[in-house]
């Protein structure tokens, strides 16, 4: 049960219990070489030579080096990194549009590094959805028709792919354009439809490839929260490739930081930020905005005291006069919460024989535990009680109080001494 008035904020649900032991991807020791000797290369790698040492003596490009990851079933994985990191490479090698020179590929436990080309298009078909950059649609086909053309492909008949494209352009908020020509849509529209396109198939995989790199920063922000939301509903593992910190942070359950072909370290946003790996990542995270970062959970203080809903307004007024507080949640006896009670109204309260369920303001404001600092800075500036963080089924988590985000921005920008 909602209250009323209240305001949730809801992310992409990080619950690692509910995840799959079974890794749906698995990089092991990939290596990509673009040139005549690879031998050669890997040789010079191997003696402590750096990519650009190794250009400079054979005009060959170690993209890739040694790289190792796992992707878990519903994680939203993204590869960072600055033009020339091979993040890009990584990603297209992943499905092998660019051959691997060295290691395994595991998706669902096959190897694909292996496999002929019969049994690559298969896995293709089955589980990997791949959305590009630059939306690659068919300029001369209507939009309904882009979505559907994977499906063409396939051989499904034409009223089950027609009936298939038009329920994912509804999805993605295009169900009206069906009929339309990309050349009349928007950025954001034409990526939309490359999202319902790879959609299509109903794949396990999505590989999104600077996805959302040429639009504007409201588009691209609103493409952001698209697909945060799609994955909420059809919860797939997508390995996303940014070169945007924030987006990586906004987007990303875990990150992997790539440098000159190889990943220099893997971790949540949190991890990452609170102990980068060495002097590379901490310049590259240097500036976060940690209200972006930060959320409810991180703050939060345990939500005591609190009052039960069958509790007499002589309870309440003594946990206030008790904790020396001016006022204090009220819950029932699952800890779902009925709202708050204040000092002066428990007073007349206590004076006239009301009992709580009269005085309780329900129209109180609440968040779920993954709200960022950001949404929370705007709600607790305009409330005169301390936020509270609720979960799905509106039970009271913790409560958040003003000086305990300027207290955790202040440790995470080192302004405070942890040893005081």
């Amino acid at each position: 049960m909602k209250l009323e008035g209240s305001v949730i904020f809801k992310k992409l649900p990080r619950d690692e219990h509910s995840r799959s032991l079974q890794t749906t991807i698995s990089v092991e020791g990939l290596t990509r070489v673009f040139g005549k000797d690879p031998e050669k290369t890997l040789k010079l790698r191997n003696t402590g030579r750096s990519k650009e040492e190794i250009y400079e003596e054979t005009k060959e490009i170690l993209a890739l080096y040694n790289v190792s990851f796992e992707v878990m079933p519903g994680e939203i994985f993204v590869l960072m990194g600055l033009s020339g990191s091979g993040k890009s490479t990584l990603l297209r090698c992943i499905n092998r549009l660019i051959e691997p020179t060295s290691g395994r590929i595991l998706i669902g436990g096959e190897d694909i590094v292996g496999m002929n080309q019969d049994e690559l298009r298969e896995i293709r078909r089955r589980k990997l959805g791949m959305i590009f950059q630059s939306f690659a649609l068919l300029p001369h086909r209507t939009v309904l028709d882009n979505v559907a053309f994977g499906l063409e492909i396939q051989g499904i008949p034409e009223e089950e792919r027609y009936r298939r494209g038009e329920e994912l352009l509804r999805m993605v908020g295009l169900g009206e354009h069906g009929a339309s020509m990309p050349s009349q849509l928007s950025g954001g529209m034409k990526q939309r439809v490359g999202l319902a396109r790879a959609l299509a198939g109903d794949p396990e995989i999505l590989l999104m490839d600077e996805a959302f790199s040429a639009l504007d920063p409201l588009i691209r922000r609103e493409m952001q929260d698209e697909l945060l939301d799609l994955q909420q509903r059809l919860n797939r593992t997508i390995i996303f490739v940014t070169h945007d910190l924030d987006e990586a942070l906004k987007l990303g359950d875990r990150i992997a930081l790539m440098r000159d072909g190889e990943v220099v370290q893997i971790g949540t946003p949190e991890e990452i930020l609170a102990n980068p790996g060495d002097a590379y990542v901490e310049q590259f995270v240097a500036g976060v905005d940690m209200t972006k970062v930060l959320s409810a959970s991180d703050v939060m203080r345990r939500p005591e005291p609190v009052a039960r809903c069958t509790a007499g307004s002589r309870v309440a007024l003594h946990l206030m006069e008790e904790h020396d507080i001016g006022s204090v949640f009220v819950v029932d006896r699952e800890r779902r919460l009925k709202g708050i009670v204040t000092l002066d109204d428990t007073l007349e309260a206590v004076r006239a024989g009301r009992g709580l369920e009269e005085i309780v303001i329900t129209d109180v404001p609440t968040v779920a535990p993954d709200a960022s600092l950001t949404d929370i800075i705007s709600l607790i500036a305009e409330s005169p009680y301390p936020m509270a963080v609720v979960d799905d089924d509106s039970r009271l988590q913790g409560l958040v109080f003003r000086g305990a985000i300027l207290g955790a921005l202040a440790r995470k920008r080192g302004d405070v001494d942890e040893s005081t």
